[in-house]
């Protein structure tokens, strides 16, 4: 992470995920990266998408040991309580759609609305949070997957809403809605089929380069781990 201060702070939201522990282990590597936290539900304190009391709470834990330069949201589901993805209008059920909403998207949101004050005012610092190529509304050719379609698109329109306010005070700070790459994990697996995959340690290794030469504007970014934009 060359831009950012050598001494740089960082916290990954669901780093005992398969990316997030990932991503909690390169940075752990770091030299440069003076402190890491890693924050869940196994955490303490923990930190539970659906509450938002225990999402400020974190954030009031870390203000003292700010700022912190890189934040990255890890957090996210692709299965509510083992139901799949939807393949058919038939398929949806408003309690799934609600779930997914709230980790997804709603949960993220509050996220920013509390961790964004942990960020530097007059430096360079990066907000990041894992979305998908399947929230693209334009790139969207094959239907299905109902909740995790529009709760990762609700995602992309709150980072963008967040990005246009925040970076009117905070030019300097770097907003990005990032697709992952295909990263084969047990929740994933039933529904990879004979897509190309990619590790884990790739994913987060190419995660981090992309968001390094991200360049602040007063939008977000909206890529994929190659650094290749995507449609919104």
């Amino acid at each position: 992470m060359l831009s950012l201060p050598s001494d740089f702070k960082a916290i990954i939201l669901g780093y005992t995920g398969t990316i997030g522990n990932a991503l909690f282990q390169n940075l752990s590597g770091l030299s440069a990266c003076s402190e890491i936290i890693g924050l869940g539900r196994q955490s303490i304190p923990s930190l539970e998408l659906t509450q938002e009391s225990s999402i400020q709470r974190c954030a009031q834990n870390l203000q003292a040991r700010g700022p912190y330069h890189l934040i990255i949201n890890a957090m996210g589901t692709l299965t509510v309580n083992g139901n799949p993805p939807e393949k058919r209008l038939q398929d949806v059920y408003p309690e799934c759609l609600q779930h997914a909403f709230a980790i997804n998207a709603i949960g993220p949101l509050l996220v920013m609305k509390h961790f964004i004050k942990l960020l530097p005012r007059n430096e360079r610092a990066i907000f990041a949070t894992l979305s998908a190529r399947v929230g693209s509304i334009s790139d969207n050719h094959k239907g299905g997957w109902y909740g995790y379609r529009a709760s990762k698109a609700a995602l992309n329109m709150f980072i963008q809403n967040v990005a246009i306010e925040v970076t009117r005070l905070r030019p300097n700070i770097v907003f990005a809605a990032i697709q992952p790459g295909t990263v084969k994990s047990k929740l994933s697996a039933p529904y990879l089929g004979n897509q190309l995959t990619i590790s884990d340690i790739e994913s987060a290794q190419n995660i981090l380069m992309v968001l390094d030469q991200l360049p602040a504007i007063n939008r977000a970014h909206f890529i994929d781990h190659r650094g290749v934009p995507i449609e919104w």
